[in-house]
């Protein structure tokens, strides 16, 4: 399903970023930042759809927006805090800035302003820790800030950290932060007091990207898209130990973005020419592929869904697009439940069959009338009583 862009006569702006919201009882928002259009009759804003999982599509109205002004320049980045309360986006002539957007029905986006993070300049990547923690930006311009949050307390404040960010990602257990640079270079923060830990060794001829880490909680691996000469690959790094343990040509051409599943299964990859594919991270194998997506234009966002197998992508000139994953569906929670309930009625079918079929350790041997245990003797001839041992003398 596609949300307009610029393109088309459109009378709104293009999209220029955008992102899942996850609400409670599993339900999911999308936000996407205008920029204004080709005219300038159309303003920048922030806007929220709601999705609907059925039907795999975008609400045809917001259900709420926000207008920029204009001083403040159009949308370059976004993110979520995983309570889904707080968006910060960053715009290219006003800094970032704090959108909160409530619970309750009909809410509104209210505007909030960042202290340490006003006119800054344009941000290239702003993420929040999956605790929700931290929040790191990365600047055109090199210059690297984490930040604790909400409290807004600074924790690394590096100007010259790289040439100019291009991409940055947390860790599952937000220790561990790892950048990317225009230059090619890749460096690993703890995000704990901003100590530079290391930095991802290259050849030569290869250039560092993206990069997400792993979030599936039992694969401590970091993944890097490279440009080794003219050919395109997916470099792994073992983070325990910072060192490269293989490589991987999928997409067989540059990428514009990567994106890791809330579960850690899959990975996804954004063409520079509007194609994207969905990698098998168990298998390192392609599991769907949408070419011609965004045809010939340059992917900007790639979010996956966090309770659906679908993507969100955005480009500036065809818009916003959900997506379906041709992917194995996952187990619903009814399903499992059913699925233990069959194999307990199971066992006890089983059960019951084998006490009815088998002797049973709780069988007591049959008793006489009198009540008195009936013994069969082994060793007895014709005169012997039903004693075998006949009378005593006393």
């Amino acid at each position: 399903m596609e949300v307009g862009g610029g393109g088309g006569g459109s009378e709104k702006g293009p999209v220029s970023c955008g992102s899942w919201i996850r609400r409670p009882e599993k339900v999911n928002l999308v936000v996407l930042g205008r920029s204004r259009n080709r005219g300038g009759s159309s303003p920048s804003m922030l806007e929220i759809f709601s999705f609907d999982p059925k039907t795999t599509s975008l609400s045809s109205s917001p259900l709420a927006k926000y207008v920029v002004e204009e001083v403040d320049g159009d949308f370059v980045s976004i993110a979520v805090h995983p309570s889904g309360e707080d968006v910060v986006c960053s715009t290219t002539s006003g800094g970032c800035k704090l959108f909160e957007y409530g619970r309750e029905p009909n809410a509104k986006l209210l505007a909030r302003k960042l202290s340490p993070l006003q006119d800054v300049g344009p941000q290239k990547c702003v993420a929040f820790s999956v605790d929700g923690s931290k929040l790191a930006t990365g600047g055109v311009d090199g210059h690297l800030r984490i930040l604790e949050w909400p409290s807004l307390r600074v924790i690394l404040d590096e100007p010259k950290a790289h040439k100019s960010v291009l991409d940055m990602d947390f860790s599952l257990d937000s220790e561990y932060l790892v950048t990317t640079s225009t230059d090619g270079s890749a460096r690993i923060w703890k995000t704990e007091d901003g100590y530079p830990l290391a930095t991802l060794t290259r050849n030569s001829d290869e250039k560092i990207q993206l990069c997400r880490f792993s979030k599936d909680g039992t694969k401590p691996f970091l993944f890097c898209t490279a440009q080794k000469g003219e050919k395109a690959v997916i470099s792994v790094w073992d983070i325990s130990t910072w060192n490269k343990i293989g490589h991987k040509n999928l997409l067989k051409k540059p990428s514009s973005i990567m994106s890791v599943s809330k579960d850690g299964k899959y990975l996804a990859l954004g063409s520079k020419d509007g194609d994207i594919c969905v990698v098998d991270i168990k298998k390192m194998a392609i599991c769907h592929w949408s070419k011609r997506l965004h045809l010939g234009t340059c992917i900007e966002t790639l979010d996956f869904c966090p309770s659906e197998r679908v993507v969100l992508t955005t480009s500036n000139e065809w818009g916003a697009v959900v997506t379906k994953l041709n992917v194995p569906a996952d187990w619903k929670e009814w399903q499992i439940y059913m699925l233990l309930l069959g194999l307990f009625l199971a066992s006890a079918v089983a059960f019951y069959l084998f006490m009815e079929n088998s002797d049973s350790f709780w069988k007591f041997p049959e008793t006489s009338q009198s009540g008195a245990p009936k013994y069969n003797t082994i060793y007895s001839d014709s005169q012997s009583s039903d004693d075998p041992f006949g009378p005593v003398d006393m």
